[in-house]
């Protein structure tokens, strides 16, 4: 809905990967998405929102107006009250060159490696997680790629068309791509891009963590697990540099803000009986890797992992925000989330 309503005027704000997730959960969550280095997060392009708070009352939140709020509500969740409208800033995005070159799993090391120092120098109008996947079989991959397992970059470029050859120079450089799949689209198309592969109904595990630094050692681990127990399983590296950066760590309750990268581990299927196969892959991979995250993890990307997990995810706004709870939600109406407890 959000995309259908810019497109239309050549304009796009942050708002996933994926067009079918919800925007409020996305947004009140903090919003990682393919326009992070560009335009920071989806909560750093949000003017105002109408919240209903637990007594029944309506309030308006922004600079202006329950400063408070709209602070927690960047980033804590649906901690507060129930956002029935969100004002967002717009960015002349329209057209945009991207979509994913795939390498053979054998290669994942190489990539990985070149990946972390790219990423870290490249221009802020490009935007590329990277990610270990199984190709689906189907258009528009080639037959003979069908159910190989791989890793891919999706790459998201806004910049001047006349320099994408120069951007995407190093890019056709590393590796031997078993396919080059990036091209020129209008921007909600590579936002649709993977709505038909992640459809409702699906079985999903979650684990997640914030990422510094890629290491030799912490890729030699995911090289371990990289090959996921099902099609739809995956393990994502989101870049969370450029603008998301410029943004300080208590400027909004989104608290890592010198992370390199949000990681997630997704166990996702469309049968039940896999729960546990799909389950067990995920845990296992995060307890190898965990050792080398940055501690806490993007809330919108975590299971029910207790209050310690909360606590981490958030460092030293988790006070500011209880205190918030407090006032907005003093019986904690709102819990059936990544809970934040109302302070004492």
């Amino acid at each position: 809905d959000v995309d259908h309503a810019t497109h239309a005027f050549g304009l796009a704000t942050p708002s996933g990967i994926i067009s079918t997730t919800g925007v409020g959960g996305l947004t009140l969550g903090g919003g990682l998405g393919h326009l992070t280095r560009k335009c920071g997060l989806t909560i750093d392009n949000l003017v105002e929102a109408d919240v209903v708070l637990a007594d029944g009352s309506f309030v308006k939140a922004s600079e202006e107006e329950n400063e408070d709020l709209f602070w927690a509500i960047r980033g804590g969740g649906g901690n507060f009250g129930v956002v029935t409208s969100f004002l967002f800033r717009l960015h002349p995005i329209s057209t945009v060159i991207g979509g994913p070159p795939l390498w053979p799993l054998e290669q994942a090391p190489e990539i990985m490696r070149w990946y972390r120092d790219f990423i870290a120098e490249a221009p802020e109008d490009l935007n590329g997680f990277f990610a270990f996947l199984t190709v689906p079989p189907g258009a528009p991959f080639p037959e003979h790629l069908h159910m190989k397992k791989m890793c891919g970059i999706v790459w998201c470029y806004t910049g001047p068309k006349e320099k994408a050859d120069e951007v995407f120079a190093p890019v056709h450089e590393v590796g031997t791509p078993a396919l080059h799949g990036v091209g020129e689209m209008p921007y909600p198309a590579l936002q649709s891009a993977f709505d038909g592969l992640y459809t409702p109904g699906l079985q999903w595990y979650w684990k997640a963590d914030f990422v510094n630094e890629l290491s030799d050692e912490a890729i030699e681990e995911h090289m371990k697990h990289a090959e996921a127990p099902t099609m739809h399983s995956t393990m994502h590296l989101y870049p969370i540099n450029g603008a998301a950066h410029r943004v300080g760590k208590n400027d909004t309750a989104w608290s890592y803000r010198e992370a390199t990268w949000g990681m997630v581990i997704a166990g996702v299927d469309p049968d039940p009986a896999n729960k546990e196969r799909i389950t067990d892959w995920a845990r296992n991979y995060w307890e190898a890797i965990h050792p080398h995250s940055a501690g806490g993890a993007y809330v919108n990307m975590m299971m029910n992992e207790g209050q310690g997990r909360v606590r981490d995810s958030y460092r030293d706004n988790y006070d500011r925000l209880a205190a918030a709870k407090r006032k907005y939600d003093p019986t904690n109406l709102f819990r059936v989330n990544q809970n934040i407890k109302p302070s004492e």
